[in-house]
């Protein structure tokens, strides 16, 4: 609002105007008029008679602009009704806050109430508001939220003053959709890390600033970067990182050792603030391992860390190879010379080339012809890169009738099959199972790939008996799919964890389609797996290529 601020009455109107607008009683001159007419307050006349002024000066324009460049949070929590913007500038004048994390820590310390312009009722107001507040914030895919973080964290880690840099909240967890996107990157300089941040070519736009934050426009979405003193940055990194439930695991956690945990940090019995730099040092006060950040759902993963029982989650270095990508043959854009090459710089021992068949509804398919050219291409392709094992692969679409979209004859000339549903053709959830259960029992079929077939964020999955699935993998000796293209993210973190449950093998592809997205891809595959709970053990791809191949062999010998 600063731009538009002149005296104190002038604000005062401004605010008064902005209410008004939102309660639908302003939206023109016309609405003004109206007004005019049926309110009979001497005061409401008289502001009425000065919001006709401002309107015809243009001020109208720039009261509803300054509310759209607000901080989300903020903007969405005036909307809700839940305050008026007088209140809500005191309540930032007096805490600073800027985001839901914010305002919900300033409820729990109680430091909305004792704000003397923000009304004796308004800390219960944004209480009651703040658990569907974020309902109300449009989400994004993970895929484009890490693609909007990705070059701010890539230039905050470069800054000499940052001592380090990192996501929070739902991205820093891996959810499918992501709230906000904000990144805490803790300096003893923030005002040279935020006119850093300012000058990025990334920033088209700055919303707001202060002492130690900024928000920024990047791509038509909003950025923030926090800039806590060091020495205490580990409270905010794990308040911020939530989840809700998680801290309050950890808060009742903290309550049975005679501590308190709050949105500050850890405070002892005797009154002692533990100054945390990173938020391990508080995870260790509590006589607790770090919980990886993908599991902190309030699930348990708290009770599981003292009793020492937390999984050893599958990690990037763990993966051996990659089972599903696309060439040129396909809807790919890059050659499979190029995917070998970017495979090869990721340092995988192993990978398989798995273009579409001949009626998927991809832009381009193998043809029978094609898979004879393609593999007398990896043939050539693997004397030349001994170093890394070329599998001939294929995605084949299971039909309809339950059929594979290639015949066995030319099936069987892949070194590994994967079969997926891409056309639901109208079918229910009993239909679509039996489909499945068709392709798995098909002994040259290896993989089950992105089994909920849902497109992130516009559609769902299929609405089938999952747990059914798995135990006719088990049964069937099929590898089931963690695909980490950001459209699928599928299995997701729940049905990940179902699927080892049950006792399934699970694979982790990229599913990848261009050679610089394949450890991007990889990557949210694995995300996805740790947020399962899933081990190094529940997966196919984390074992040497000799395993693999007797993998393979054992469903082709069924």
């Amino acid at each position: 609002m600063a731009a538009i601020r002149g005296d104190a009455e002038e604000h005062a109107l401004l605010m008064r105007a902005a209410d008004l607008a939102r309660a639908r009683l302003v939206r023109s001159e016309g609405d003004l008029e109206r007004l005019f007419t049926q309110l009979g307050h001497d005061d409401d006349r008289a502001v009425l008679t000065r919001l006709r002024q401002i309107y015809e000066a243009g001020g109208w324009v720039l009261v509803e602009s300054a509310i759209a460049d607000l901080p989300a949070d903020l903007r969405w929590l005036y909307e809700s009704d839940a305050v008026t913007l007088a209140e809500l500038a005191a309540i930032h004048a007096a805490t600073g806050a800027t985001s839901a994390a914010d305002l919900a820590a300033a409820v729990v310390e109680h430091r909305i109430a004792a704000i003397a312009d923000a009304g004796p009722d308004v800390e219960d107001r944004i209480r009651a508001a703040l658990p569907n507040l974020r309902a109300l914030v449009p989400r994004i895919a993970l895929g484009r939220a890490a693609a909007l973080a990705e070059p701010f964290l890539t230039a905050l880690r470069g800054m000499p003053q940052v001592a380090w840099a990192e996501p929070t909240g739902s991205l820093r967890r891996g959810e499918d959709m992501i709230g906000d996107v904000e990144i805490l990157a803790p300096s003893a300089d923030p005002a040279a890390v935020l006119d850093a941040v300012l000058r990025l070519p990334h920033s088209s736009r700055a919303l707001y600033r202060s002492e130690r934050r900024v928000y920024v426009l990047s791509e038509r979405a909003q950025v923030a970067v926090r800039v806590p003193e060091p020495s205490r940055a580990g409270a905010p990194q794990l308040y911020l990182t939530g989840s809700i439930g998680h801290i309050d695991a950890l808060r009742a956690h903290a309550q049975t050792r005679g501590m308190t945990l709050g949105p500050s940090g850890l405070v002892a019995a005797d009154g002692t603030a533990l100054a945390a730099s990173i938020e391990d040092e508080i995870y260790g006060a509590l006589d607790l391992p770090c919980i990886p950040v993908e599991i902190r759902q309030g699930d348990g993963e708290v009770a599981a860390a003292a009793r020492g029982e937390l999984p050893r989650l599958v990690a990037r270095g763990d993966i051996r190879g990659d089972l599903h990508m696309h060439s040129t043959y396909s809807d790919g854009r890059d050659t499979i010379e190029t995917m070998v090459e970017a495979s090869r710089a990721l340092g995988y021992e192993y990978i398989a080339i798995t273009d579409h068949s001949q009626r998927s509804a991809a832009a381009h398919n193998l043809t029978v012809d094609d898979v004879r050219r393609q593999a007398d291409e990896i043939a050539g392709l693997r004397e030349r890169y001994a170093n890394i094992a070329i599998l001939h692969g294929c995605e084949v679409d299971i039909l309809p009738d339950g059929r594979l979209d290639f015949v066995d004859q030319v099936l069987s000339r892949f070194d590994v099959v994967l079969a997926s549903l891409h056309d639901a053709a109208g079918h229910g959830p009993d239909q679509l199972l039996k489909r499945y259960s068709a392709a798995m029992n098909h002994p040259l079929v290896t993989v089950i790939t992105h089994p909920s077939n849902r497109m992130v964020p516009h559609r769902r999955g299929y609405d089938i008996d999952y747990d059914r699935l798995f135990d006719i993998a088990v049964q069937t000796a099929t590898i089931v799919e963690v695909d980490g293209a950001p459209g699928h993210l599928d299995l997701d973190g729940a049905l990940a964890r179902r699927a080892v449950a049950a006792g399934a093998t699970l694979v982790i592809n990229s599913d990848c389609h261009r050679a610089e997205l394949l450890d991007r891809q990889m990557a949210f595959g694995i995300t996805m797996a740790r947020r399962g709970w899933v081990e190094p053990r529940h997966v196919v791809n984390t074992r040497p290529l000799d395993a693999l191949r007797a993998a393979i062999a054992a469903k082709r010998g069924r």
